[in-house]
C-alpha cells in the first residue's frame, strides 16, 4: 500500500498528537489524516492553565497551540475515542462511528484524579485542574473572591494553583499527605524549601495530614473540609489536585497492555499487547505511553513532562512514518512556575540514593541540586540556576559519576545527603517493570 492510500489516524488532539501529526507530514507522509479529539477544542496549551489563566492574565482561550505545519488532516473534535477494534482496525467514536485507520498513534493523555467520593466530588465550589474547561471554571470561582480556598494535594500542580491564589490575594490552605510539599519528588529537604516559599506568600500549609471528607451548607456548595485529625477548614473552594489517571479506559477489550498507569510501549514506540508483543501499526506518545527509558532500567515510565509530549510525538511520527528512528531516549526535563521562583529539573530523582548541594545553598533558596543512584547522577534540580541544568543534562545522559567530580561547574567538595523521600521510591501506577 503506497502512502498515499494509508490512512493515518491520530487519538488525541494534544500536544503530543499535534506534533505527531506535524512530524508525520514532515517525514513525508502525503496519505489520508484523521486527527480525534475528545473536548470541543483544537490542541491547547496547558501550563498556563494553572497559572495566567487562573490570575487572568491569559484568557483560556488564547492558549490554543500553533499548527507548526500545514496537516491537511480530517479533524473530529467533541467526540471521544470509546473503542478500538485491531482486528478490523477502527477506532469507535462515542457518536457510534468507526473510523478506519492502517496506522495509529494514541495520544489520549491524561485526566486529573478526582476526589473518591462522588456525592462530595459533585459539590458546587470543588474543582479539577487538567483541561482548558476545567481552568475556566476554577477562574470564574477565584474571580469571585472566595473567603478561603483549600487545595487538596501538594504536588505541582497544588503548589502552582496556590501561589496563583496568592497572587489574587486570596486566603489559602494547602493540605499534604507527606512530610513536606513535594516530598515524593524532591525528597524532605528540598520539599521544605518549596514549603517555606509558599509560606513566606502567606499559604496555610498542612502537611502530614489526611482529609476525611468535604462538607456542604445544605445547598450543595461547598463549605468545610474536614481532617482525619478531627481539624475543620472553612473553605468555599476546594481544589483536588491529587495527580492524574491516563486516559487508557476506551482501550478496554482492545488487547493492549494498559491500566490507568499508562499503556506499555517497546524502547521504539510501539505499543504491547497483553502478550508483550508489539503492534508495529500502533504507536504511544505523551502522558498516556509508559515506556522503557535506557537511563532508568528496570521499568517502563509514563511522564507528564510539555518537552516529553513534544519530543516523544515527533519520534512517534517518525516512527509511524516509516522511518524507524533510534528508541526513543531523551533525558526529561520540566519546569515549573511557583511565586516568581522558578524550578527547573532534568532527569528523574526516582531510585535517588544521594543528592547534592552543586551550586549555591538551600538556606539563600537558589541552587543546584544533583542526585545520584549507585555511584551514577540521575537528576539535576534548579531553583531560579537553570543555566547550569544543559551540562547536568549532559552529565545524566552519559551516566557520569556521582557526587560529581570536583572543578568545572561544581565547586566541591560535596556532603551526599540521604534525599529523605517520604517512603522507599517504588513503581507507581505511572511505572511499570519491564519485561
Amino acid at each position: 500500500m503506497s502512502d498515499a492510500e494509508t490512512r493515518i489516524v491520530v487519538v488525541g488532539a494534544s500536544l503530543a498528537g499535534l506534533r505527531g501529526a506535524e512530524s508525520l507530514r514532515q517525514a513525508g507522509f502525503c496519505g489520508a489524516l484523521t486527527i480525534i479529539g475528545a473536548e470541543p477544542h483544537r490542541p491547547y496549551d496547558r501550563p498556563p492553565l494553572s497559572k495566567a489563566v487562573l490570575t487572568g492574565e491569559v484568557a483560556a482561550d488564547a492558549t490554543t497551540l500553533p499548527n507548526l505545519v500545514a496537516l491537511e488532516a480530517d479533524w473530529r473534535f467533541g467526540d471521544p475515542a470509546t473503542g478500538l477494534d485491531r482486528t478490523q482496525r477502527t477506532v469507535t467514536l462515542a457518536s457510534g462511528e468507526a473510523v478506519p485507520y492502517d496506522r495509529l498513534l494514541i495520544a489520549t493523555g491524561a485526566s486529573a484524579r478526582g476526589w473518591p467520593n462522588a456525592a462530595e466530588a459533585g459539590l458546587a465550589g470543588v474543582h479539577t485542574l487538567r483541561g482548558r474547561d476545567e481552568a475556566e471554571a476554577l477562574r470564574r470561582d477565584l474571580a469571585a473572591g472566595p473567603a478561603h480556598v483549600v487545595i487538596i494535594g501538594g504536588g505541582f500542580i497544588g503548589c502552582e494553583v496556590a501561589a496563583s491564589c496568592q497572587a489574587l490575594g486570596l486566603t489559602v490552605t494547602l493540605v499534604e499527605t507527606g512530610p513536606t510539599l513535594l516530598a515524593k519528588v524532591l525528597g524532605q529537604h528540598l520539599g521544605s524549601v518549596v514549603e517555606a516559599l509558599h509560606a513566606s506568600l502567606g499559604t496555610t500549609i498542612r502537611s502530614g495530614v489526611k482529609v476525611a471528607a468535604l462538607e456542604d451548607d445544605g445547598a450543595g456548595r461547598v463549605a468545610r473540609v474536614r481532617l482525619a485529625d478531627g481539624t475543620v477548614l472553612p473553605a468555599d473552594v476546594v481544589v483536588v489536585a491529587l495527580g492524574a489517571v491516563r486516559n487508557t479506559g476506551w482501550l478496554a477489550g482492545s488487547g493492549l497492555a494498559c491500566d490507568e498507569g499508562g499503556i506499555d510501549c517497546d524502547a521504539q514506540g510501539y505499543v504491547l499487547d497483553e502478550s508483550e508483543r508489539p503492534d508495529t501499526r500502533i504507536a504511544a506518545a505523551g502522558d498516556v505511553a509508559r515506556f522503557p527509558h535506557p537511563l532508568y532500567p528496570g521499568h517502563r515510565i509514563a511522564l507528564e513532562h510539555w518537552g516529553h509530549a513534544v519530543a516523544q510525538g515527533r519520534h512517534a511520527g517518525r516512527l509511524l512514518a516509516g522511518l524507524a528512528p533510534e528508541p526513543y531516549a531523551e533525558v526529561p526535563a520540566f519546569w515549573s512556575s511557583q511565586g516568581g521562583i522558578t524550578l527547573k529539573s532534568v532527569g528523574l530523582t526516582t531510585g535517588a540514593d544521594g543528592f547534592v548541594v552543586a551550586r549555591g545553598s538551600l538556606k539563600e533558596g537558589r541552587f543546584v541540586a544533583v542526585y545520584g543512584r549507585e555511584g551514577r547522577c540521575i537528576a539535576a534540580v534548579a531553583f531560579d540556576c537553570a543555566r547550569w541544568l544543559p551540562t547536568y543534562a549532559e552529565h545524566i545522559a552519559a551516566g557520569a559519576p556521582f557526587p560529581p567530580e570536583t572543578g568545572g561547574v561544581d565547586a566541591g567538595p560535596f556532603a551526599v545527603l540521604p534525599p529523605a523521600f517520604p517512603e522507599p521510591a517504588e513503581p507507581t501506577s505511572s511505572e511499570k517493570d519491564a519485561a
